[in-house]
This record gives structure tokens, C-alpha cells and sequence, in this order.
């Protein structure tokens, strides 16, 4: 399926023929996105029917990878229009597009009201009088409860010019979206925190009486995901902007269009963090989302950075430290856990005694977490250098010993080919002893991966990449990542780009719970 081009090239440079050919290629591309999207709809609906009544682990499973793409292509499709009036007659140019549904009457409801700021007329300064107003409604989640809010902005007429006042409509995160930052925020945390796919959180929303289908709920995942992109940006220029990183990857499952089929895509992570140091600078995660696992991939996202790597043993990375703007740190932790697993198989001693060994490395680490670079640089010098050098020769010793294609000399051998890279946190108080921190964040990957396909389309991994960043972001600064986005999401739209860093988690202020802030909105009416 041809995709429309991300970027236009200029159009003030294209003669009328160019502009025709343009113009063709980008409608042949959507007409065929939309013919995927009815087909894959009628998949489904087929597929569900011819599943009524007999249960088959394998027909889910196609049902959700097909669900799974319909909410990929839903997502990338742009900002529809907004609806026509119910009562608008269908031209044969223009596809009739459903009109927006009337909020159910049983919602609970409150009203904000914009009154215009005027108390005379701008124009000549005469008396003004009520001429009307616009009301417009906007669905909101509370957490436990869905509500509606009335959008109420007043209209004034001069007395005597007749001049009409009014106030501007309140921006919005998606422009004439129906859903309030409360509602989206909690769509993106549900499927990119909760693991819940869109098709599913259409569901349980319906059991609450409100229809909003998968479609729509794609929709707004694309256009929060487009909205925050320069805060995704922000948040990577600061991670990148450190002298320590960790870094890891994991894999991906992702569907490969056309055939139904899956393919391995990469989701990389980069973290921030310098608590362990003694460094009061705020911690952050960066993810990015790649088709595969080639080398090339890990050299972009870090073309910027110098500094250290704390990192596993991939082969792509060693690109980058031969360049020699990036050192590399390996971790302990991965060499600890092929002792553990000998250990556990076999009961082996040697493992026992290696295991015992980095323990003792790791207690020291317990101790001066959180002390200052240089005392951290000064203990492992003293006590761990040691620790380290007999390590060596123990492992050396037994080497010869051992089978060459025993599973304990496999391990030995891992990290005596790593060693300088393995005893560098001793000479650099910043660094740690292991990857762990780089781990923790992709645990969040692998309980999705539990749950469902991960994703249905490369961009899909992309836009889950960019939300996995700030919800990420969110929790290693101790925030409610729903709370966080809700935030966000009410500023953002009136937010000066260039002061975009201040709707990072760190610096944002404090958000109000939920109940406060109705509480307050409540107050604010009855007056």
C-alpha cells in the first residue's frame, strides 16, 4: 500500500502539471489506506462471526493482530474534519461523514462559562447586553466516572453600535476534539501503561454507556501523539544531554503489512539518571522505535552524545566506541545472571562461587549509593579494585580447567572478553556496576508484549516509543503518568513552543489531583 509522503516538497516550485501529479498520488494513497481500513473491518466482523460460539486461541489471536492494525492505521490517518450538521445534504464530491453523537443525557454534567473580559463596549465604550451564546459540550474523564463539561462563552451587543463581544473558544489538545485532556490521557495511559488495546477500551467503555468506537479512540491516540511531538523532542535533547547513559533494546513483534504476518521490530531505550551518584538532576527515559536491529540505528540516536555507554554486549554498539566519542561500560548484572542460571541448573559450585564473588562487589555498591562521584571513585578504588583483580585471576585459573564448550567457561570467557569495559565504573564514580536502570525501563515493553501484539504497523511503534518516553519520564520522577499527561494536555495547545521544556515532568508544577480540580470547577459555577 503507497503511504502519502511525510513532508510536501515546495509547491511554490512545482508548475501545474507537477501539482496535478502531486495531487493524484497523495488521494490514489489515501482512497487506498481507507480501502485497507473497510477491508480489514470486514476481516473482522467475518472472522467474529465465524467464530460465534467456538472458542479457538488461534482465531483470537488473528482477530487481534487484525484489530490491532485497523488502530495503526486509524491512528496515522489526519485530523478528519469536523462533523457536518445532521441535517447537511451529502454532495457526490464530498463522502458523508457520520455526524458526532449527542452525549448521553445521564452523564453528569457541570458548566464552565467564558464571559467576555469587556465590561463596555471596545469600540465606543456604550452599555453591553446579552445577544446570546455558544455552548458546546466536551467529554471528560474523571477517574471512576465519565462527565460532561458545558463549554458556555456568552455573546454581548453595544447598546449602542452594535458591536458583539466575545470570547475566543478555549484551545483544545486535538483542535474541535470532542474529548477533554482527562479522557485522553487516559486512553494513552490504558493502552501504552495498562496494555489495553483500543478495541478493548471500547468495550468497557460501552458497559459504561458510552459509545465510543475504535476509530475514534485511534484518532485521538494519533492526534496526542502528533500534539506532543516538540515535548518528545525536548525530552530527548535532555537525555542525550548527560556524560552517562544506559542503553538497551528489546524486540518487538510487529505486524508486517499485507500479509498478515509478523516481523521482529527494535524498541531502544536511553536513560538519564544520576540519583546514584549523588546528582540532583532529574532522571528521564528516551525511547526510540526501529525496523530492526541493525547498528546503524543506535549510531543516529546517538550521534550527539559523548560521554559513557553503560550497555550489554551488542555488537552494534561497538561502532560507536570505536569512533571513541563514546565509552563503554558493561554490566555486571548480565555477567552475574549466566552464573545464576548454571547455578540453577546444575547446582554447579564454581557458579555458586562466582555468583558469591559479585556479590561482593554489589554490597559495596549498597553502601555508597547516593555519595558524591569522587568518595564513590575513592571506596571502589580501595575496596573493589581488589575484589576485581582476584576475580580476574580466578577466573583465569579455572578457565584452564574447564571444558571449552562447558557452559561455565562460555560464561567466564563473556566476561573476561569484556573486562576493561566491566571494571570501568571503578575509575568513574558517575558510572554503576550494572545496566539495571535501562532494564527497568523496558519491563513496561515486556508486560505489553504479555498482553497483545505490540504493535500494528511501524508507525505504530513509533508513536508507542514517543508515549513510552513521557509516561516513563512521568514515573522515575515519582508522578501519576495519567495525572502528567492530563496536565500537559490542558497547557500544551496555548503553551509558547519555544518554552516547551517547561511541560516536562520535572518542571512542571505540581498538577492538582482530580478531585480538587472538580471541586474547584464546581465552586467556581456556583458563584
Amino acid at each position: 500500500m503507497a503511504a502519502p509522503q511525510n513532508t510536501l516538497p515546495d509547491l511554490d516550485l512545482l508548475d501545474t502539471g507537477a501539482l496535478r501529479t502531486l495531487v493524484l498520488e497523495q488521494h490514489a494513497a489515501i482512497l487506498s489506506r481507507n480501502t485497507e481500513i473497510d477491508n480489514l473491518k470486514l476481516l473482522v466482523l467475518k472472522l467474529k462471526r465465524m467464530h460465534f460460539g467456538h472458542k479457538s486461541e488461534k482465531m483470537d489471536r488473528a482477530i487481534e493482530q487484525l484489530e490491532l492494525r485497523l488502530e495503526d492505521l486509524e491512528a496515522a490517518a489526519p485530523t478528519p474534519p469536523a462533523p457536518a450538521p445532521v441535517d447537511a445534504p451529502a454532495t457526490a464530491t464530498t463522502p458523508q461523514k457520520p455526524a458526532r453523537r449527542p452525549l448521553p443525557e445521564s452523564l453528569p454534567r457541570s458548566t464552565e462559562t467564558h464571559a467576555p473580559k469587556h465590561t463596555a463596549c471596545p469600540d465606543c465604550g456604550g452599555k453591553l447586553r446579552a445577544l446570546g451564546e455558544d455552548v458546546a459540550e466536551v467529554l471528560e474523564y474523571v477517574p471512576g466516572h465519565f462527565e460532561a463539561i458545558r463549554l458556555v462563552r456568552p455573546k454581548l451587543s453595544c447598546t449602542s453600535c452594535e458591536h458583539i463581544v466575545q470570547e475566543p473558544a478555549p484551545s483544545r489538545a486535538i483542535d474541535r476534539g470532542l474529548a477533554g485532556p482527562g479522557l485522553l490521557a487516559h486512553v494513552i495511559v490504558s493502552k501504552y501503561a495498562d496494555h489495553l488495546p483500543l478495541y478493548r477500551q471500547s468495550e468497557i467503555y460501552a458497559r459504561e454507556g458510552i459509545d465510543l468506537d475504535r476509530s475514534t479512540l485511534a484518532g485521538w491516540v494519533g492526534g496526542v501523539t502528533r500534539t506532543l511531538e516538540p515535548l518528545v523532542e525536548a525530552l530527548r535533547r535532555y537525555v542525550m544531554s548527560t556524560g552517562k547513559l544506559h542503553g538497551d533494546d528489546t524486540p518487538v513483534p510487529v505486524l508486517a503489512p499485507g500479509n498478515g504476518k509478523t516481523k521482529t521490530g527494535r524498541l531502544w531505550t536511553y536513560v538519564r539518571d544520576d540519583r546514584p551518584a549523588g546528582d540532583q538532576a532529574a532522571p528521564a527515559v528516551w525511547f526510540a522505535y526501529s525496523p530492526d536491529r541493525k547498528g546503524d540505528h543506535p549510531e543516529r540516536h546517538l550521534s550527539g552524545f559523548r560521554g559513557t555507554l553503560q550497555a550489554d554486549g551488542y555488537a552494534g554498539f561497538n561502532r560507536i566506541y570505536e569512533k571513541g566519542l563514546v565509552a563503554e561500560a558493561a554490566c555486571w548484572a548480565h555477567v552475574r545472571r549466566k552464573f545464576f542460571d548454571i547455578h540453577q541448573a546444575h547446582a554447579s559450585p564454581l557458579a555458586a562461587e562466582a555468583i558469591a564473588r559479585i556479590g561482593q562487589l554489589y554490597a559495596i555498591e549498597t553502601e555508597i549509593r547516593g555519595r558524591a562521584p569522587d568518595e564513590r571513585r575513592k571506596i571502589r578504588q580501595s575496596r573493589s579494585r581488589p575484589l576485581l583483580e582476584s576475580l580476574h585471576e580466578w577466573f583465569e585459573s579455572n578457565l584452564a580447567k574447564l571444558s571449552a564448550k562447558s557452559e561455565t567457561a562460555s560464561a567466564i570467557r563473556y566476561a573476561l572478553a569484556r573486562w576493561s569495559a566491566l571494571v570501568r565504573f571503578c575509575d568513574d564514580g558517575r558510572l554503576e556496576i550494572d545496566n539495571n536502570p535501562a532494564e527497568r525501563a523496558l519491563r513496561a515493553v515486556a508486560l505489553g508484549r504479555k498482553n497483545y501484539l505490540f504493535a500494528g504497523s511501524d508507525a505504530g511503534g513509533e508513536r508507542a516509543a514517543a508515549m513510552y518516553s513521557l509516561i516513563g519520564s512521568a514515573k522515575l520522577n515519582g508522578l501519576d503518568p495519567e495525572a502528567y499527561l492530563r496536565d500537559v494536555l490542558a497547557r500544551i495547545a496555548d503553551h509558547p513552543i519555544n518554552r516547551i521544556v517547561e511541560l516536562l515532568p520535572w518542571s512542571l508544577p505540581a498538577a492538582p489531583s482530580t478531585t480538587e480540580t472538580h471541586a474547584t470547577r464546581s465552586v467556581h459555577l456556583t458563584l
